[in-house]
């Protein structure tokens, strides 16, 4: 006999479950999805107004099941999505660094303000309202718009899962970052600290920093099988990461490896460098490494090393960063093409170059004019 309430079994598909209606215009569906990885069966029920739309629910929940995804995925939340995403989607794409990056801004800046909100239903009324109140609450510009691209990179992993239809960050503006001037030392200042820095325990990382353009964690990653002092040559292979207090090594920004040629200078500093560190015992395998042999630390270099030397060289305050821009600025003041300074600094596309070295452009563009009327003046 049916059940208390049963009125009439409604169709479904073959192997969809079963359809009954069980009040008047009211049915309820109910679906066996076989084992799950703990062992227990997997059986889920929904209701609707008409077998058409229950049918359509239990389609939608075999497909959840089947993706990997949370029975129901229409009440998925953005913030259990997101937890979903940096885990499956995130960690295996982007650095181990990045990946940090990412959790933190989920966890600090979206996740506590629309986190809640089903994704399904998360507008860009929401996504707009998260960057006015991340605007209200004194985060920096810069944050905000790390915000955006880590929220805009989700949520197309999002649309390609088909978790929803559209990505809600494309309806609204990125945040603005002011254009922040490039900060460098010129000819005599670099001088300055490089005489500054002659005889130092760390002189070749100066050196290199001012002559390769070298970010701080692939000059603090380099190892002696990367340094070919016969060519002159290093190979940028590796970066040094510094995650839940440890340090290890990662892939470059650019995921790729690039070879710099070195100026006499820089050899030579490295050959004096490499006798140094044999005298001091230790042999390798990393080029700049602490008094017991390790990798460095950035914050120890930056605190212990670099700061005083700036003041010891008299210059202004600048970072250590700022020795790359200054690399990039000497090269292309000195009529250096933009893309061998591309090939160099390990910028992905040269308009990354150009756009933040703007700054050299109208020096370059003066002496284009020169040039031009040393050609065509004698025609005259």
């Amino acid at each position: 006999m049916p059940g208390k309430g049963r009125k009439k079994q409604g169709r479904a598909r073959k192997g969809t479950g079963t359809i009954y209606e069980y009040r008047p215009g009211r049915f309820r569906g109910m679906l066996d999805l076989g084992v799950g990885a703990d062992g227990k069966r997997i059986r889920v029920s929904t209701t609707g107004g008409s077998v058409e739309e229950v049918q359509q629910k239990l389609d939608a929940m075999k497909q959840d099941v089947l993706r990997g995804l949370p029975i129901n995925s229409e009440k998925l939340t953005v913030g259990e999505y997101l937890a979903r995403w940096l885990e499956d989607a995130a960690r295996p794409a982007v650095r181990p660094s990045t990946h940090v990056r990412y959790a933190a801004i989920i966890r600090i800046h979206v996740a506590p303000r629309i986190g809640a909100i089903p994704l399904a239903k998360l507008s860009p009324v929401h996504v707009q309202g998260l960057y006015a109140d991340l605007e209200r609450a004194g985060v920096s510009p810069r944050m905000r718009q790390f915000t955006h691209a880590v929220l805009h990179r989700a949520l197309n992993q999002a649309v390609k899962w088909r978790l929803v239809s559209h990505n809600a960050c494309d309806a609204v503006d990125r945040p603005r970052v002011p254009r922040k001037e490039v900060r460098t030392l010129d000819a005599e200042q670099a001088r300055r600290l490089l005489e500054a820095a002659r005889g130092d325990r760390l002189e070749a990382l100066c050196v290199l920093a001012l002559t390769t353009g070298m970010r701080q964690g692939e000059l603090l990653g380099l190892q002696w099988e990367d340094v070919d002092l016969k060519a002159g040559t290093v190979s940028v292979r590796r970066t040094l990461l510094e995650l839940n207090g440890k340090l290890a090594p990662g892939e470059t920004k650019s995921g790729r490896p690039r070879r710099v040629d070195l100026p006499d200078i820089a050899v030579e500093a490295l050959r004096e460098h490499r006798k140094r560190m044999l005298a001091e015992g230790h042999p390798g395998p990393w080029v700049f490494c602490d008094t017991r042999g390790g990798p460095i630390r950035r914050n120890n270099i930056i605190r212990r090393w670099f700061k005083p030397l700036v003041r010891r060289a008299g210059l202004p305050d600048i970072r250590f960063h700022d020795l790359r821009h200054t690399a990039a600025t000497l090269l292309l003041r000195l009529g250096v093409h933009p893309k061998v300074v591309q090939e160099r600094l390990g910028h992905s596309q040269i308009g990354v170059t150009l756009d933040t070295y703007s700054h050299v452009l109208p020096s370059m563009q003066k002496e284009a004019a020169r040039k031009l009327d040393a050609i065509f003046r004698p025609a005259r």
